[in-house]
């Protein structure tokens, strides 16, 4: 049992530490963060957000903007319109251009808000 709870407790500093950083990225983009719909994000995604490799997405990469479309905006926000989702994609890869690392959670974050599904989450 002690087992169990020390690592319940190191998954939450993780978490923590994973929502500070996310919080800090997307108040360059957003300065009314929605910190529940944060929240919500880094705690449904934070398998991916700590693995190096998908912790960002690339907005150069067709594949990696499919992948998008298709997992997040299709099948965990339920937005079936293509033409809207893809110019979603692309106004947010424009959006967070300054940023050459784009930080998966802050691209969730404001296609969400901007595809007005804030309520799958909160």
């Amino acid at each position: 049992m002690v087992v169990n709870l020390s690592i319940k407790l190191r998954l939450v500093g993780i978490g923590a530490r994973m929502y500070d950083a996310a919080l800090e990225n997307v108040k360059k983009f957003d300065k009314k963060v929605d910190e529940d719909l944060l929240k919500a994000i880094v705690k449904t995604y934070r398998l991916v957000l700590s693995k190096k490799d998908a912790k960002h997405v690339a907005c150069g990469q067709e594949s990696e903007l499919a992948t998008v479309k298709k997992n997040f905006i299709v099948k965990k926000l339920g937005f079936t319109d293509s033409d809207k989702a893809d110019k979603a994609i692309a106004e947010v890869c424009a959006e967070m251009k300054s940023d050459k690392f784009k930080s998966r959670a802050t691209f969730y974050y404001l296609l969400t808000k901007k595809l007005n599904k804030v309520d799958i989450f909160v």
